[in-house]
């Protein structure tokens, strides 16, 4: 038999319990990240999540946020648009985190956003480009990454050095691929430059063949080609097995070019990437100190070279949701939201402080990074004399 003294000590305990777990909940700040870790754009979701840890670990050792640790809460996305909204929910319903990075790819991110909406969460978009990310109304959003329109601007002066007189597309079949060929073509139109195929690929495909054969039986001096680097190492080596000696620019900046270097051999001979960090010159990039103790720590940790080109988005995603939790002064979703508009830091690529875009009263947030245009020669990564 339980007596009423031994219930009140029971039930005490309970409390006492409650409490504590409550306590030790409030200890950390919780920052959800949601990145494909499996799936075709694995190798750079894992890439972005390790950067992230390397931010995460360098805040936290320096007193972390608010008094409080941050607590990185990981989930895979499965490169999948339905399971990047799963994963938003799961972030923000079950683990109460007040803010988010993600999703990597645009279909991923795009699919993500009317859950921000539904439940008034901000997310750091760390590598996304399409411009329907900033441009469709969700004030939740905030882009560190250049959106493909941006991307294409920077592009355009050094157009003319590339003596490109007509270019076809080869693009991966989804929001990021199809948007980047709409706004460089714009941008080769307005130049001049003739229009010619546009051909798709799905994100899954391993042959590329029937596209590129299309391509090179076209006039066009010039491929541009968007995709993430692991189907971009078959397109390279597919177009090479085809004798195919055109021009070949990729846009995105998620090619890796090391890792390109490493897997497609002698085929990333003479391409171009645009992208919006330069690893190879650190001392060239716009915050060398930080981009040096980056580096030093992603070679500590034993990752490949080849991964700091997308890992930064990362480190510097971080950082700046890391920054608008402390100038917020709470880590509540609303404050973080209005902090984020405030927030300004030099980034590994450029100052990151977040402009405007979309309709009055439902902007979203567009930072402005830099951007470079690398060549492949003799499998080193060189700064082209154009």
């Amino acid at each position: 038999m339980v007596t009423s003294t031994r219930l009140s000590a029971i039930a005490a305990a309970a409390l006492l319990s409650t409490a504590l777990a409550g306590t030790a909940v409030a200890q950390t700040i919780k920052i959800g990240v949601n990145e494909p870790l499996t799936g075709p754009f694995a190798a750079s979701g894992t890439y972005v999540v390790n950067g992230a840890k390397i931010a995460a670990d360098e805040i936290n050792a320096q007193g972390g946020v608010l008094g409080k640790k941050i607590e990185l809460v990981i989930e895979d996305n499965k490169s999948n648009p339905t399971e990047a909204a799963a994963v938003a929910e799961k972030l923000i319903t079950a683990d109460k985190v007040p803010v988010m990075m993600g999703a990597w790819g645009s279909s991923l991110t795009l699919a993500v956003m009317p859950k921000l909406m539904e439940y008034k969460v901000p997310m750091v978009v760390e590598t996304s480009s399409s411009g329907k990310i900033t441009t469709s109304g969700n004030p939740y959003i905030f882009r560190i990454s250049p959106p493909s329109s941006v991307e294409a601007d920077a592009f355009k002066p050094i157009l003319p050095k590339m003596h490109v007189k007509k270019a076809d597309f080869l693009v991966i079949n989804n929001d990021w691929g199809r948007g980047a060929a709409e706004d460089f073509g714009k941008t080769l139109k307005a130049d001049n430059v003739q229009v010619g195929l546009v051909e798709t690929m799905d994100q899954s495909a391993q042959d590329m063949s029937a596209q590129l054969s299309k391509i090179k039986a076209t006039d066009s001096d010039t491929i541009m080609v968007t995709t993430a680097v692991e189907q971009l190492t078959l397109v390279l080596k597919q177009a090479t097995a085809l004798g195919i000696k055109k021009q070949i620019i990729t846009t995105g900046g998620s090619q890796n070019p090391d890792q390109l270097i490493d897997q497609a051999s002698t085929a990333a001979n003479g391409t171009f990437h645009l992208t919006t960090f330069a690893p190879w010159y650190p001392d060239d990039t716009p915050n060398p100190e930080a981009t040096k103790y980056f580096l030093g720590e992603w070679k500590k940790r034993g990752y490949s070279f080849a991964g700091a080109t997308e890992s930064f988005r990362g480190y510097d995603g971080i950082r700046t949701i890391a920054a608008a939790i402390e100038k917020a002064g709470k880590a509540e979703p609303a404050a973080i939201t209005e902090a984020l508009w405030k927030t300004e830091l030099m980034g590994l690529n450029g100052k990151i402080k977040f402009e405007k875009q979309g309709p009055a009263g439902k902007e979203s947030g567009q930072s402005m990074p830099n951007v470079y245009l690398i060549k492949i020669d003799n499998a080193k990564v060189v700064l082209p004399k154009l």
